[in-house]
């Protein structure tokens, strides 16, 4: 299987730079890859797609603001970090900027002093690891200091901080937000779970590794980086309830979708509540355990993430989807507009 057959045509200036005033104001492209319909719709709509006695699995992780902007005290040489994940104590993964002049042992200070790195490791690809020196909680001066790690394709500031967090955002430790999740309100939450739809929460730190591009010529040759998920006993019971009733377990996004599908890949298609680390790859010829519909954004050409949909739907409709689209003028990536495929 090809890289070059998840690759599809898409105008820069349908790349939304900013997110709507209002979260569930954005459109929905409703895809039944049973019947090969497509359906344009607007997301506040996705209540009418679900029905009592689903389960709606969001995923509860809060982006960092993980971006940090430092110099070297030796040489006043600015310096920045992007914080992935934290491995031991106060021992993070970082992406670091200028990376060639960042060996072992340099050292960083971040808001005169009040927050300091030394690199302890030098990873690939730009990677280090750093402790960090500090006094106080940790996230409380991260919350002062750090930016939100927004894509490198988003040009434009963002205003407010919150809109790039889901209004379910709980667990600390995203490198980037789970955007499928950004057009559901609190109030539509509400009607949703009035209607008799189960709400479930997992959660999975999403790693910048899930969104990059396949640089491999063969798919079968790329590596996923792997994330740590979270699935509590309460969920899973819910999850397990909704099963045995007839329901469907509809996924928010791709990254509730792997989630739920590395459980159902370990235990056998049982439901069962686990934490971990996952690097699972789903892509054509994958068997899904226990998703049976799902919302996501639109994604980038030739990612891991079109390879997922094209798993669940088929290749060829998604292209078709991909081009409709295009066509249609639908808004991409992290801001931009949905799909709901079942």
């Amino acid at each position: 299987m090809n890289t070059a057959d998840f690759d599809f045509e898409l105008p820069e200036a349908l790349i939304a730079q900013t997110p709507l005033l209002k979260r569930d104001s954005s459109r929905l492209l409703v895809l039944d890859h049973e019947k090969q319909t497509m359906v344009d719709q607007h997301f506040d709509h996705i209540i009418d797609y679900l029905n009592p006695g689903d389960a709606l699995v969001m995923n509860n992780t809060r982006v960092l603001p993980a971006r940090l902007y430092g110099q070297k005290p030796d040489t006043g040489g600015h310096v920045e970090l992007l914080l992935l994940k934290n491995t031991e104590g106060d021992d993070w993964e970082v992406l670091a900027k200028p990376a060639k002049r960042l060996k072992t042992g340099t050292k960083i200070t971040f808001g005169d002093g009040r927050l300091n790195a030394t690199i302890t490791e030098e990873l690939d690809h730009g990677g280090r690891i750093v402790r960090f020196d500090y006094d106080g909680i940790f996230l409380e001066v991260l919350e002062s200091l750090g930016e939100m790690p927004l894509p490198p394709y988003i040009h434009e500031k963002l205003e407010d901080k919150d809109r790039y967090q889901t209004v379910y955002a709980k667990e600390n430790g995203s490198a980037a937000a789970p955007t499928a999740g950004l057009h559901f309100t609190e109030e539509l939450l509400a009607k949703i779970e009035a209607k008799g739809v189960k709400l479930v929460e997992l959660t999975l730190h999403v790693g910048l590794g899930t969104f990059r591009p396949v640089s491999v010529g063969n798919v079968d040759d790329h590596e996923m980086h792997s994330e740590f998920y979270s699935l509590g006993e309460e969920a899973a019971q819910t999850l397990r309830d909704v099963k045995a009733a007839g329901g469907r377990i509809v996924a928010v996004g791709t990254t509730s979708i792997r989630t739920l599908e590395t459980i159902g890949t370990k235990f056998d298609g049982h439901i069962v509540a686990d934490s971990g680390w996952t690097n699972i790859f789903i892509k054509p010829g994958y068997e899904f355990k226990l998703v049976d519909a799902f919302s996501t954004n639109f994604h980038l050409p030739k990612s891991t993430l079109v390879m997922l949909v094209a798993a669940f739907a088929g290749r060829d409709f998604i292209l078709d989807a991909y081009k409709h689209a295009v066509e249609e003028q639908y808004r991409f990536f992290s801001f931009g507009d949905a799909m709901f495929v079942q």
